[in-house]
């Protein structure tokens, strides 16, 4: 970090001072420059208003401002835009106190829990208390400090709330450390209390002077690094398991390189997915419950797992039954300790980059087995050849199934173009089938996998990259949950893409509740006829006359032929877009494809009803193989 100095002082209130400061804070690594806040997004009502909004207001020139619909969306579109470019550029969500604080908790969740940052400013009670109580003021008896932004205390990686003007000299810097911290990011929440806001105070000049926040590559330990080479050496089926600090760190062409030199295969989490193009020999996709039968297959043998960045959760790990060889060990490099650590691994706690480009150097002449290596390739052919035949559709004039959509979405796309998802049944589909082109176009907030983060996040994506074509997949459920950020793409002229796939339920966890003995309960649309009882048509509601009501451009898609159309046609429009598919639904399960490994979701213990009886039979016979990694 570096910056200049002055004697001279500027009298503001907290709010104009916190805006100013945030326009002057940079990141910098490898050369490259980023505003660390590039914009605000913000809803007002009392609490910021007149403070951060009057500040936004005063010092537009320097601060762009963004607005948003609902509080949580202009989370996810801070997040999207984060992730879009590297964790080097955040940006600021403002919000009034009450509601408008609380609804910012889940977005502060998938931030932090996805390693990526977003800095919060929620409006808070009065510091002076001249009232008591306010409206929308939780009171609790018992501490009075408390009020309702506390809830973002546990989902953020830096809280502080500022009570006098000269706290946030010393806290606005700590949040800025944190948010470029790659061992560190996450939510960084500093609540505002609104009289604090609006109060004047005489500010050091230096305060608002340019500050640049260099974020690191720490290198590898070379005691870590030496007992590293040791074990690759040692092992005889090696597995590279690759998360999303692989992208955060742009360690994609370290990664090829290692892979080039020693024959070692490629397994991808949900975040990881692109790491390699899908092309490359040595790619085996997804890994874990929704992953390729080649990359599970290759797991459950591995002897040696090599995590580059990733957080190893459940689903990558099949709930602990995935990694089945009786002396697997476990490599991890990760920036940060805390995630090196997990699976009781060897830990090169490292920049992914400088971890994998020093990895390769002192791996010179090291390569897996042929046997090996041709093994891996073939299970790869054939995985290729399930690819095509779900996204290959005999009648183009049938209703698609939603793995046709995906084959016809993959028919239209450029190798540069950004897909979002992040919830449902889709996610499955992706991690299993998409051929991925580039490090960036494989989209899945797969961390907290919220549903109605799709079409924010491409928001906040479209405006880190004006000249991508963004693309938002949505189902009808997530769809449902946050249609409102429509409206801010059209404000905004950002000419987004939104696939808006109508199966009429919660296909994902229909499918779940009929696996775990819940027979589908409550996961269907159904609604209630004169005569009282449930229908099982189609509910009668138009999701896109809903989209089309919302400012977009819609194109309605019956066939598999209507449908690679309609999406040609989007993909070129400059204005905001949505491409309507009803999918064929007609089949036993929303997917074409089953798991290719076991998620633990705990099944009943005791149940009268038979298909609970026999759920809870196969849960005992797959909890069985669980491992705890030693």
């Amino acid at each position: 970090m570096s910056h200049s100095t002055s004697a001279s002082t500027s009298r503001l209130t907290v709010a104009q001072a916190l805006v100013r400061f945030l326009s002057a804070q940079y990141t910098a690594r490898d050369g490259e420059r980023h505003r660390l806040i590039a914009g605000t997004w913000g809803i007002f009502g009392h609490g910021n208003v007149a403070g951060i909004g009057q500040a936004l207001l005063e010092y537009g020139d320097v601060m762009p401002y963004h607005q948003g619909r609902n509080e949580q969306a202009m989370v996810h579109a801070a997040v999207g835009h984060a992730r879009q470019l590297d964790r080097l550029s955040a940006q600021a969500v403002t919000t009034s106190i009450g509601p408008g604080a609380t609804n910012l908790v889940t977005g502060a969740a998938l931030a932090t829990i996805n390693r990526l940052p977003v800095l919060l400013l929620p409006g808070d009670y009065f510091a002076t208390r001249p009232a008591d109580p306010l409206l929308q003021q939780l009171e609790h008896p018992g501490q009075f400090d408390v009020s309702v932004n506390d809830t973002l205390r546990p989902v953020s990686r830096y809280f502080d709330r500022i009570t006098r003007p000269e706290q946030l000299i010393p806290s606005a810097l700590q949040a800025m450390r944190v948010l470029a911290d790659p061992a560190e990011t996450g939510a960084v929440t500093l609540a505002l209390p609104q009289d604090v806001q609006a109060e004047a105070y005489d500010w050091p000049e230096e305060f608002f002077a340019e500050r640049v926040w260099t974020v690191r590559r720490p290198a590898p330990d070379p005691a870590e690094l030496a007992e590293a080479v040791r074990a690759v050496r040692a092992a005889r089926r090696p597995l590279l398991v690759v998360g999303g600090g692989v992208h955060h760190s742009r360690a994609e062409d370290a990664l090829r390189a290692l892979v080039d030199a020693t024959g070692i295969p490629v397994a991808a989490t949900q975040a990881g997915k692109g790491s390699l193009r899908h092309d490359h020999p040595a790619d085996l996709g997804g890994i874990g419950h929704t992953g390729t039968a080649v990359a599970d297959d290759l797991a459950r043998g591995a002897d040696l797992v090599i995590g580059v960045g990733t957080r190893y959760t459940d689903f990558t790990t099949a709930s602990g039954t995935l990694f089945q060889h009786p002396e697997v060990r476990f490599l991890n490099l990760n920036i940060a300790a805390f995630d090196a650590h997990k699976l009781a691994a060897r830990t090169v706690v490292a920049d992914a980059r400088a971890a994998l480009e020093a990895l390769t150097e002192q791996l010179a002449g090291f390569r897996v087995d042929p046997a090996y290596e041709a093994g891996y390739r073939a299970g790869k052919k054939r995985w290729e050849q399930v690819v095509e035949s779900a996204f290959g559709a005999a009648d183009e004039d049938a209703v698609p199934t939603q793995t046709q959509v995906l084959g016809a979405l993959d028919a239209v796309v450029g190798d540069d173009d950004v897909l979002i998802n992040a919830a449902g049944s889709l996610p499955g589909d992706l991690h299993k089938l998409w051929r991925t082109r580039s490090r960036r176009q494989y989209h899945l907030e797969y961390g907290y996998s919220c549903m109605g983060y799709e079409i924010p996040a491409a928001i906040g994506v479209q405006q880190a990259a004006p000249d991508t074509v963004v693309w938002a997949l949505v189902g009808d459920g997530t769809y449902l949950m946050m249609p409102t950020e429509i409206v801010t793409a059209v404000q905004e002229g950002l000419p987004v893409k939104l696939v808006l796939i109508q199966n009429h339920g919660y296909a994902s966890i229909g499918g779940l509740s009929e696996s775990v003995g819940g027979e589908r309960f409550g996961t269907a649309y159904r609604y209630r006829a004169a005569d009282g009882t449930f229908s099982g048509a189609p509910l009668p509601v138009d999701l896109a006359a809903n989209a089309a009501s919302l400012g977009m451009d819609v194109l309605r898609a019956k066939t598999v032929r209507e449908l690679r159309a309609a999406l040609a046609t989007a993909r070129a429009a400059d204005t905001p877009t949505c491409v309507y598919v009803e999918t064929d639904t007609s089949g036993p399960a929303p997917t074409a494809l089953g798991a290719e490994a076991w998620w633990d979701v705990p099944v009943a213990e005791t149940a009268t009803r038979e298909a609970a009886v026999h759920a809870r039979e196969d849960y005992d016979r797959q909890v069985a193989g669980r491992r705890r990694h030693l």
